[in-house]
């Protein structure tokens, strides 16, 4: 339980300097439109005048409302066929005008004139109506060049056959105008010249529907856009956003360029001290495992350089990149609390970088820390995806929220839905990426411990069946680090899998150990204390042989070897001593063990030491269990063997307390059944 100093070796420093300067190259350029404003709020900053010419960018209310008008209103499209006119010409040329000859040039100069606008046929289509009033619009294509004409200014049928019975009257005025049309047959010459085109108005539908432009007017530079203390109103707001947008996208640096990378460089800097001392006071042991530390750079490079890549390439890709699965990459490792502080400070790249930063920074640190506490109960198979459910909701509600808050009411923009769902589910797709870092970085995932801790592993089973007694004290060792390390947030799957293996090297001599001892056996009748302590010992070194046998991780190797530190084999010691031995002559009773260095490493130690010797014990009330507990914990403490942990005092006090909680509901009194006086009739 050293005082944690902060690391001295150059390795530790130099990915932090080439995070450093990956940092100062991907920040971005250009300045940023930092004021914060909300509508119905004062604007508290400075009058705001135009600086230059910008577009006024449509809400979102308007842009769905003039998207479903689109969408409504169908402009129908009409080729021009300019041979139906010289066919009309000649049918009122050889028209039988009985006897009214004079009428003839008139009727052709108005039939020239209505296909000189376009004659339109009385039924378009089924699913097409012409809106003939003073808005109806259509499309006309002559001579290979398409022209949108209100309908007004074509005539239908009825128009031009009326204006060919005036042409007659006029020319004619005693003769019956409409008798003489009629009796002519020139209604038969009517024939619309403009043809439907269903395809072209089909495809100018669509184009119409999804090509809504998202702009409406321009504001001029020089305009006041708002003034010091002036409520902001809807109009303001939208006139505000479109001049950030403009001020982000085109505005430059127009000062010297040395200031903006000195001033990049002091951001960039600061970041990497904030995740080294988030490191440093969450578990400053990560340093001393250098692959640990490896992955949490990478991890948070990952999640930082994401950010500012899709902040220079396309801002609304911001919610579709999976932030939170940086969390779960990082829970498959570490701890809770480490996971946290190192998830947050992942994303503060995305929140300088963004431009609603504060509103993404709040919605992927809601939907991580969700995400990291589902994922506990829905983290097998097909139950991923419901984690990726919960977390979509998350995410939408966090983003509903905004949105009502900042007046918006709704999120009407769809594609930002698409976004976040299938971000979701890319944090499942991109899950299994963590057994290619855990080969990669030499870790041992939490799921590859949970895989380790089934029981029916060939080494779990080996030791189940060649020493059951040490079998069933792992079973109870593992219970009781795994309450003791939920107590102080420690590795809880890395804990269980060490009780589980602790004790493995027994399977090459189980009758030495008294749980697996055959009734009438005594194996250690005849063997002097020292040969006894050296057989007990000696399970150590067999239990690192098979581990290395059967590819255990490293980190199983390392609660092999700590689990008894550098204490001794008590029993058989102090026999020695007593027998008359000489007290310079004992260190073959000792374990040529390490002292355990990590919180894991202690909870086992103890709960080995304690589960072991509670079975010694006669009477287990609550008394005799505390003071069992806190003697031998305080034991391992005064022969030196936490000297070398990172665990607290504070810690060590909790363990205790959780284990003689442990211990006395375990070994609780039983109720005493009467014997029964009067045989039961059955």
């Amino acid at each position: 339980m050293e005082k944690n100093i902060l690391p001295r070796k150059l390795r530790i420093y130099v990915p932090l300097m080439c995070i450093f300067m990956l940092f100062v190259f991907l920040m971005p350029r250009s300045p940023k439109f930092n004021y914060d404003y909300s509508k119905g709020s004062p604007w508290m900053y400075e009058t705001m005048i135009a600086q230059f010419d910008f577009p006024l960018i449509k809400t979102q209310a308007q842009f769905g409302a003039e998207r479903e008008k689109a969408w409504t209103e169908v402009v129908p499209f009409y080729r021009h066929d300019p041979l139906v006119a010289a066919i009309a010409a000649r049918g009122v040329a050889s028209a039988d005008l009985e006897g009214h000859e004079s009428a003839r040039v008139a009727v052709a100069s108005a039939l020239k004139s209505v296909y000189a606008k376009g004659l339109l046929p009385d039924r378009v289509s089924k699913d097409v109506a012409v809106d003939r009033s003073s808005d109806g619009m259509i499309y006309i294509q002559k001579d290979m060049r398409a022209e949108k004409v209100p309908v007004t200014e074509v005539y239908d049928m009825e128009r031009a056959g009326a204006m060919l019975r005036e042409a007659i009257a006029k020319a004619c005025p005693h003769c019956n105008a409409d008798s003489v049309y009629v009796a002519s047959g020139l209604s038969a010459v009517l024939v619309p010249d403009l043809v439907y085109d269903q395809q072209t108005t089909d495809l100018i539908h669509r184009e119409n529907v999804y090509y809504v432009s998202p702009t409406r007017g321009v504001v001029k530079s020089g305009q006041t856009i708002v003034s010091n203390g002036e409520i902001v109103t809807a109009e303001i707001e939208q006139m505000l956003d479109s001049y950030k947008a403009e001020y982000d996208r085109s505005v430059g640096y127009d000062g010297p360029r040395w200031l903006q990378w000195a001033g990049n460089a002091v951001i960039a800097l600061l970041i990497v001290m904030v995740l080294f001392f988030a490191i440093y006071y969450c578990n400053y042991r990560i340093f001393d495992s250098y692959n640990k530390y490896l992955y949490i750079l990478m991890v948070f490079t990952l999640s930082a350089a994401a950010s500012f890549v899709v902040a220079r390439m396309d801002p609304s890709m911001f919610y579709l990149v999976p932030f939170t699965l940086i969390a779960l990459y990082l829970q498959a490792f570490f701890t809770k609390k480490t996971v946290f502080t190192i998830y947050l400070i992942s994303l503060i790249p995305m929140l300088m970088s963004a431009p609603n930063g504060v509103e993404l920074y709040v919605m992927y640190v809601v939907a991580g820390v969700v995400g990291i506490f589902v994922f506990d109960y829905f983290n097998k198979g097909w139950l991923q995806f419901v984690t990726a459910f919960i977390v979509f909701v998350v995410m939408l509600l966090v983003l509903g929220a905004f949105r009502i808050a900042d007046g918006i009411g709704s999120i009407r923009n769809y594609s930002v839905i698409w976004y976040l769902a299938l971000g979701a589910f890319m944090s499942v797709a991109g899950y299994p990426l963590i057994y290619l870092f855990e080969k990669m970085f030499m870790l041992v995932s939490s799921s590859k411990l949970v895989e380790l801790s089934d029981t029916s592993n060939k080494l779990l089973r080996m030791l189940a069946d060649k020493a059951p007694g040490t079998f069933q004290h792992c079973l109870q060792v593992m219970n009781l680090a795994d309450a003791a390390a939920r107590s102080i947030d420690a590795n809880v799957p890395l804990v269980r899998a060490g009780a589980l293996y602790h004790d493995v090297g027994k399977i090459c001599n189980p009758q030495c150990f008294t749980e697996n001892e055959t009734p009438g056996v005594k194996y250690h009748a005849g063997l002097t204390p020292k040969e006894s302590a050296q057989e007990i010992i000696r399970h150590v070194s067999d239990g690192l042989a098979l581990a290395e046998k059967h590819n255990l991780p490293g980190v199983l190797k390392d609660f092999i070897r700590t689990h008894h530190g550098t204490t001794s084999a008590a029993y058989f010691l102090n026999k020695y001593l007593s027998d008359g031995g000489d007290p310079e002559d004992v260190s073959d009773f000792y374990y040529d063990g390490i002292r355990p260095v990590t919180k894991e490493q202690v909870i086992l130690m103890l709960c080995d030491a304690v589960e072991a010797a509670s079975r010694s014990l006669k009477d287990y009330s609550p008394d005799n269990i505390s003071e069992l507990v806190d003697r031998i914990i305080d034991g391992k403490s005064d022969d030196g063997q936490l000297a070398d942990s990172d665990i607290s005092l504070r810690e060590i006090a909790t363990i205790k307390e959780v284990l003689k909680l442990y211990l006395q509901q375990m070994y609780h009194s039983r109720v005493v059944y009467p014997k029964r006086k009067i045989a039961a009739r059955k």
